[in-house]
């Protein structure tokens, strides 16, 4: 069987769409669904259980020996979150937990990490996963750094020779947007917050520039549709000879204004833009430029080409944002 952690959130629910589309299974998902709309990104798949957080110890122990993979994208990965405490019992004491068990049980082991952990920037965006080359960074909020200490912690310990899984796999995602982000809230991507008031016809926001190198709505960011990251994920199980810690965007940086253009020329309107202040708290520790690194990925022979924007957006609103039912 496969466990994929955070499998009813967004890249989560994704993959496992792509997993069954394969013929793989059985597909445990490990989540809280709690009281909300969650569980509609799991609704349309063949599950075999669906594990809570804190009874993924149990589950493992009883199904040892069942288990070939794990796929571990569970994560509290609002960046607004301040709870320290919170973020490391998730984010990296539950990692080392499955890191270890994947080593002794010869589990292959996918993890998400996250873009976050490069900071504002300043030390470049290069995937090197040796210790050296991450002791350079300095995250910006505790997410990040949480995220950043369980690289480090992997690092280690392939450097120092202790057990590690028969393959293993470190993604440090970029802006992702697509399918079953809708209960996100506030942390989902601004392609879904600014589409209800695109589609109503009322002026879409976005935050002003408060730097003299950018225009208003000039910040870029590497935005990624959510099929591509998918894609790599199922190619990198699919070839299971190949290890280490690798970016994961498009690897070309576009800016919030083309990503608002692109929404309006899906939905075949005239595009309506306002600029506001960026939030005080927000803006001492706003990245205004992220762009993924992605030779050493193209090095390990994944040869794909990803969606461009405006094709990524396209079949964002085509197929999910614009239909009654937009769920994958």
């Amino acid at each position: 069987m496969i466990v994929v952690t955070g499998g009813a959130g967004f890249i989560g629910s994704n993959l496992l769409a792509g997993l069954e589309a394969q013929g793989e299974g059985p597909l445990v998902v490990c989540d809280r669904l709690d009281d909300g709309e969650k569980w509609q990104n799991v609704a349309k798949r063949s599950l075999y259980d669906i594990v809570r957080p804190d009874e993924l110890p149990a589950f493992l122990e009883n199904h040892r020996g069942e288990v070939k993979a794990v796929f571990h994208l569970g994560a509290i990965s609002d960046t607004t979150v301040l709870d320290t405490d919170r973020l490391l019992e998730t984010n990296f004491r539950l990692s080392v937990m499955l890191w270890e068990h994947a080593a002794e049980e010869g589990i292959r082991f996918f993890y998400a990490s996250s873009a976050a952990t490069y900071g504002d920037g300043s030390q470049g965006f290069d995937d090197d996963g040796s210790p050296e080359a991450l002791a350079k960074f300095r995250p910006l909020n505790p997410y990040g750094w949480s995220k950043h200490l369980f690289d480090q912690h992997v690092a280690k310990a392939v450097r120092n020779g202790e057990p590690e899984p028969p393959q293993w796999v470190g993604l440090k995602f970029f802006n992702v947007y697509g399918p079953n982000e809708y209960h996100k809230g506030r942390q989902k991507s601004v392609i879904a917050q600014i589409f209800p008031d695109a589609k109503a016809g009322r002026p879409v926001r976005l935050f002003r520039s408060h730097h003299p190198d950018y225009s208003d709505g000039g910040q870029l960011r590497d935005f990624l549709w959510v099929g591509d990251s998918v894609d790599v994920l199922l190619w990198l199980y699919a070839n299971p000879n190949i290890s280490g810690l690798f970016n994961l965007g498009s690897g070309r940086a576009r800016s919030f204004l083309e990503l608002a253009n692109a929404l309006f020329a899906a939905l075949e309107t005239e595009p309506r833009i306002e600029f506001i202040d960026t939030p005080e708290g927000v803006r001492e520790r706003y990245q205004y430029f992220t762009q993924a690194e992605m030779s050493r990925l193209r090095q390990a022979g994944y040869d794909r080409p990803f969606h461009s924007l405006e094709e990524g957006v396209t079949r964002y609103v085509r197929d999910h944002l614009n239909q009654a039912d937009p769920y994958l």
